[in-house]
């Protein structure tokens, strides 16, 4: 089970381009589809948790995927199966930046590379909107305006949703 984490977030480590977003949908196709390490909801939902806990979204879903499976042993093994190929990537890239630095093929391959990037980073997020009512999809396109428009901390957004949802249950709860 382990060489299967490392294996599975080390392919998605070195295959990846982008952000840590950009690795979303193949860690999704990789522990809900393939390996049935969780089921669609699940994932979502503690990609929500990795999207609110402070680091990259990307090492935090691996770590959940690996404590999940293998406690914490299985989160660091996860975690050094993202890792490594980007370190290593990053590392040859910075030796040898000097002289692929103003290289027009580069520079061309990177444009290229931008629009798959922003569609892989789209995907996950299309797909977290489909169980939402659209109340909720109003709400959050509007969640979203107002923190580009003005200088308020997503976090205060979090915090709203997370003690809404925990008043929801409540109120809820008496009536069930």
């Amino acid at each position: 089970m382990l060489w299967q984490l490392f294996w599975s977030f080390f392919k998605i480590g070195a295959f990846t381009f982008g952000s840590g977003y950009a690795m979303i949908p193949m860690i999704e196709k990789e522990v809900v589809d393939r390996k049935k390490w969780f089921g669609s909801e699940d994932f979502y939902n503690h990609l929500a948790l990795a999207q609110s806990s402070p680091g990259p979204i990307a090492l935090n879903t691996a770590v959940f995927v690996g404590y999940r499976q293998k406690g914490w042993i299985g989160a660091l093994t996860a975690v050094l199966g993202t890792v490594i190929p980007c370190f290593t990537i990053i590392l040859v890239i910075a030796m040898f930046l000097g002289d692929i630095r103003g290289n027009e093929y580069v520079e061309a391959a990177f444009r290229g590379i931008r629009p798959a990037v922003v569609a892989l980073i789209a995907v996950p997020c299309v797909r977290m909107l489909k169980p939402l009512k659209w109340p909720l999809i109003l709400l959050g396109i509007a969640a979203a305006l107002v923190i580009w428009q003005t200088s308020i901390s997503p976090i205060w957004f979090i915090i709203a949703g997370a003690v809404a949802g925990i008043i929801e249950v409540l109120v809820k709860a008496p009536k069930e």
